[in-house]
């Protein structure tokens, strides 16, 4: 007896897989959505549209200072680009606890932009605390992945 059935279509490939912490948004949705195209270009030119935090902190890295900062340039050359900062956390803690965390986390992206010359009116913060893992499972690699936050073209202006 044959099996039959249409062949798996392959997952679309993301920007994620393609670049160190880039977005999720597919090329699929690059093409069609000007939103994500932006969201590209942004992790084209600063690098990634992320940085990591050590556990329970919310102090920048000397690597995530890099990282803004090329964001920052590309904010400054884009003006009229509106950002959402999201703050994320690992699954340890209360969900009260990571919910301020993950603020504390946007916030402290947020001043190192607007200290770079982005204006606040542009950057609005939201924290997720642990509700939105980028990486499923219960070990350092996932928690370190997961203490995050991300900057997300929401709009022109």
């Amino acid at each position: 007896m044959l099996a039959s059935g249409c062949a798996k279509k392959p997952a679309p490939e993301t920007v994620a897989s393609q670049a160190p912490g880039a977005s999720e948004y597919t090329a699929a949705q690059e093409e069609g959505d000007p939103t994500a195209r932006l969201q590209a270009d942004l992790v084209a030119k600063a690098g990634a549209d992320r940085v990591y935090f050590d556990l329970d902190g919310f102090e920048l890295t000397p690597a995530a200072q890099q990282v803004l900062a090329r964001q920052a340039q590309w904010f400054q050359a884009n003006p009229n680009i509106a950002v959402t900062i999201e703050g994320h956390c690992d699954e340890r803690g209360t969900r009260e606890y990571n919910l301020a965390l993950g603020e504390r986390r946007a916030n402290s992206v947020k001043n190192f932009l607007a200290g770079q010359g982005v204006s606040v009116a542009r950057l609005s913060t939201i924290s997720y605390g642990k509700e939105r893992p980028e990486a499923l499972g219960s070990d350092e690699a996932s928690y370190a992945r997961n203490r995050r936050a991300v900057s997300l073209v929401i709009a022109p202006l």
